[in-house]
């Protein structure tokens, strides 16, 4: 088919206008949001969603997880949907853009076309998936991961959050729980936009960025146990302090990831020190290993020299320390044709853009595995997310928009 021309392009004020207006919706405390999945908000948001959608002429269909799927129709009743999306849901103190921007850029994707009178042949999608920054109910990406097959839905559903809520019973609370079969839709194509969540593209000046890959993740939860004693009398060759040793095992950390330079990237993010007393030596240590590279044998050496230096520190201290693996996914590598159309689409509307890796996990890693899949990411103000200072300019949430519409078309096949 003939590429749609770069004069078309999308409403930036109309897509800005709903990027703040659903920000109104579980405001949080410093400019961004809070609207954890399943809470009220989140609720209040999907409904939102579902207006817009409704008034934009698309029929919604829920899944029994929760998923929302906006439909416009194709000329072909025959033809698999393009899809498009992301999430709705935030952080505690979340930014408006993260995941936002991709859901209502497909809004406004479809109302674009609907502006213009320009069919399609096959349908086209837009996508809420349920639970994807996994802050409240772990772990990320969870419905998505449904969806793919990568989870069952009973053992989604009894997740429960720090009250000891349950998933499932807060989806029927908030009154989403839909009745179609989890991942029984079939996708011609999807392509989630995204805020980058990093610095690079504004580093490198670039509006685009076309993701040829994500990078695969490794949680190893590591335990040290020491002995607590009285931080003044205790002698200090005779202290086991399992503080200390957590210290050496995660400059360890730091040399692994360095060693893999400059796409491995490594850290602890989760800690707790017990008693986590100011005059008692710690005797316990927990704390979380997150590995990250596009490579999966980076991954698995990463672990195996994180196994060698725990244990070795923990021998050398008189400790004992164990390491269990408690989450994880491998590198994506997104579908060539469905990469193609982005960045197709950049240059034909002259978006200067660049190749990228993901460096966070997204519901189109998930959705690569039954479908084929691509990204769009635009910058973020000095890479900051998962803050409420998170921020975009309407240029950026333009052009990502922009070259979503323009390989949106050019793989539903516009109709003469």
């Amino acid at each position: 088919m003939a590429a749609a021309g770069e004069n078309l392009r999308i409403d930036a004020d109309r897509l800005w206008d709903s990027l703040m207006e659903m920000a109104r919706i579980g405001p949080g405390v410093a400019g961004g949001n809070n609207r954890q999945t399943l809470t009220d908000a989140d609720g209040e948001g999907r409904a939102r969603f579902q207006k817009w959608c409704e008034e934009a002429g698309m029929t919604m269909g829920v899944d029994r997880i929760g998923n929302m799927f906006a439909t416009r129709d194709g000329t072909d009743p025959d033809a698999l949907p393009v899809y498009v999306g992301s999430h709705l849901d935030t952080q505690p103190t979340g930014g408006k853009y993260d995941g936002v921007l991709g859901v209502l850029g497909g809004l406004e994707l479809v109302r674009t076309l609907n502006d213009l009178n320009i069919r399609t042949r096959h349908p086209i999608v837009v996508t809420n998936w349920t639970n994807e920054e996994g802050t409240r109910f772990a772990p990320a990406m969870l419905a998505s991961g449904v969806f793919a097959g990568v989870h069952t839905q009973d053992w989604a559903e009894d997740k429960t959050d720090a009250e000891g809520k349950r998933f499932g019973d807060e989806l029927d609370r908030i009154g989403w729980r839909g009745d179609e079969a989890v991942g029984a839709r079939k996708m011609h194509a999807m392509f989630e936009l995204h805020i980058e969540q990093g610095p690079i593209l504004e580093a490198k000046g670039c509006e685009i960025g076309v993701v040829t890959h994500g990078q695969g993740l490794s949680w190893t939860q590591v335990t040290v146990t020491g002995k607590e004693s009285h931080t003044g009398s205790t002698p200090m060759p005779m202290r086991r302090n399992a503080g200390l040793a957590m210290a050496r095992i995660l400059l360890e950390v730091e040399e692994i990831a360095l060693s893999h330079a400059p796409h491995a990237v490594g850290a602890a993010g989760h800690i707790e020190v017990h008693p986590n007393s100011r005059n008692v030596i710690p005797g316990r240590a927990i704390f979380t290993v997150d590995f990250r590279s596009p490579d999966l044998t980076v991954i698995e050496d990463m672990e195996a020299r994180l196994d060698k230096a725990a244990r070795r520190i923990a021998e050398e201290m008189g400790m004992q320390v164990e390491l269990e693996k408690v989450g994880g996914f491998d590198p994506v590598t997104f579908d060539k044709n469905c990469v193609e159309a982005v960045r197709n689409a950049a240059e034909r509307l002259g978006y200067s853009h660049m190749d990228i890796i993901s460096g966070a996990g997204h519901d189109a890693c998930w959705i690569n595995r039954v479908a084929p899949t691509a990204m769009i990411m635009c910058p973020c103000v000095d890479g900051l997310s998962h803050n409420e200072a998170e921020e975009i300019t309407r240029d950026w949430a333009r052009a990502g928009t922009d070259v979503l519409l323009h390989a949106v078309l050019e793989t539903a096949e516009v109709v003469a």
